[in-house]
């Protein structure tokens, strides 16, 4: 599939709660408000999310601007009912949005899930859970500064100034600040402190001198340390180090600040490989689209095995008892549905999406198995991505010749079609006699209905006339409206009005 996707629609959409369920509400891109009757209002932006349990409240609400991507999550109505019984914020750490992504599509799918649990999401939780009002610094995302973040978190000890820290990965001390600042809300200075008592924490819970751990994390003096201690956390190092009660305000701290250290360092805050998964065998009353936006899927049918990969997509034909399945830290999304009325369709067909198109891929998988959708949306609307592909699987349903010789010309003239518009070199006479004995029609006559097929499919899924000329291998428009007008009965434009 070339060129760009389309913009991403805001959505504002409501309902009443009905479910048993707790709602887990992640934003992945963008920016959304969340609301449950009888709580407050959740604004969220990209790594944010709300758990929201069942017991919240009987209506909904969720609005987000364009260009958002929100995955709305259902979880196990025992699933943290007691240690979280009231909606909270919390942040997803990067290790976990894939995780989270194939949670969604587990839940949407006839997949299984062996082997996958709901059993992280409890840690991740009840790890939001424990963190206290003002979090330990989030990583900035900018690839210099995240460098740095990443060496400060190591060695906190660290005393490289700003300009000596710029070189290091080859940026400039005004960019490096700008982007510490944009991507956590901290400067420079004021992230490396925040690293710095978080480590000192840690040390002192593991039962380090308070000497020491000033001296591990970089401060020059017992008192600065002191003082900056106790101006984060309300008490000094040696009070910490002391007094119950001060440990275990502030031992959360040395928990999330270990977090932070094992997920730059070797990514333990990850829930852990993504599992294979597979479906039963099954048949669908409608045709069904899926995409792989991670690894690598297949499509079992009869005998035959179909694989895609990264970006891959394939329409699973109605009617057709199957088995799909997805490698072991893969994942692949539903995108959609299609009647057999909209689409004919008796074998799999597969398109291809750059990774340009994976938001607007997820908004559309979004969209299609929940409540969080535009007001104008339209379940059809995913055939207009496959415009072309569709209309070229169409032209198959005209009268194809049985001789084995003729019927792969037919092929070929229809990938030609459907590909580079050109109609291929002239065929033999025995060939052309097999068109006619076999089909009704001349060869000219049946390749002219191939691509009559093609441009009313493409006119319908709004294509300007003059692109749909070229694409069916005409080089000037008028031509091609005169022999459409032939075929149909009015003209291009005209039979796109009756649409």
């Amino acid at each position: 599939m070339m060129g760009r996707p389309p913009p991403i629609p805001p959505v504002r959409s409501s309902g009443r709660w009905n479910k048993t369920e707790n709602l887990l509400f992640w934003v992945r891109t963008g920016s959304a408000r969340v609301r449950m009757e009888d709580s407050p209002e959740f604004r969220l932006t990209a790594g944010e999310g709300v758990w929201i349990p069942a017991t919240a409240g009987n209506s909904w609400m969720v609005v987000t601007e364009p260009g958002t991507v929100a995955f709305p999550l259902l979880t196990h109505p025992g699933i943290t009912a007691e240690a979280l019984p009231e909606p909270r914020r919390f942040t997803v750490p990067d290790g976990w949005q894939d995780w989270l992504i194939q949670h969604f599509n587990l839940t949407v799918t006839p997949l299984t899930g062996h082997g996958y649990s709901q059993d992280p999401l409890v840690d991740l939780l009840r790890g939001s859970g424990r963190r206290p009002p003002t979090p330990e610094p989030a990583l900035p995302k900018a690839g210099g500064a995240r460098t740095v973040a990443a060496e400060l978190l190591r060695n906190p000890a660290l005393d490289l100034t700003v300009a000596a820290w710029a070189a290091r990965v080859l940026s400039s001390p005004r960019t490096l600040r700008r982007d510490f600042l944009a991507g956590t809300g901290l400067t420079f200075e004021q992230w490396r402190l925040r690293c710095r008592l978080g480590a000192a924490v840690e040390l002192l819970a593991a039962g380090h001198s308070v000497d020491q751990a000033a001296t591990r994390v970089g401060f020059t003096s017992r008192n600065g340390f002191a003082r900056a201690f106790r101006q984060r956390f309300g008490a000094t190092p040696h009070e910490f180090s002391r007094t119950p009660a001060a440990q275990r305000a502030v031992g959360d701290l040395a928990r999330q600040a270990e977090d932070l250290v094992r997920m730059v360092r070797d990514g333990r805050t990850s829930p852990g490989p993504l599992p294979a998964t597979r479906t039963a065998a099954h048949t669908n009353d409608s045709h069904v689209l899926c995409w792989a936006y991670r690894g690598g899927g297949y499509l079992d049918i009869g005998e035959r095995r179909h694989e895609w990969g990264r970006g891959g997509a394939i329409w699973i034909p109605a009617g057709r008892e199957h088995t799909t399945g997805v490698h072991e830290n893969a994942i692949s999304l539903p995108l959609g549905n299609a009647t057999t009325d909209q689409l004919h369709l008796t074998e799999p067909l597969h398109a291809q999406f750059s990774p340009a198109w994976d938001d607007y891929l997820m908004f559309c998988s979004i969209s299609a198995r929940t409540p969080v959708r535009p007001d104008d949306y339209d379940p059809g609307h995913i055939l207009d991505l496959f415009a072309e592909h569709v209309a070229a699987q169409r032209a198959l349903s005209v009268p194809m010749p049985a001789d084995p010789r003729a019927r792969e010309v037919a092929l070929d003239c229809l990938r030609r079609i459907g590909t580079s518009g050109g109609t291929g070199p002239d065929v033999p006479a025995d060939i052309r006699r097999a068109f006619r004995d076999q089909t009704g029609m001349s060869y000219a006559r049946w390749r002219d209905a191939a691509r009559m097929r093609i441009a009313r499919d493409l006119l319908a899924g709004g294509a300007k006339p003059v692109a749909v000329a070229r694409r069916v291998g005409y080089a000037h428009l008028s031509t091609f409206s005169a022999a459409f007008s032939r075929f149909h009965g009015l003209s291009p434009r005209a039979y796109q009005e009756t649409r």
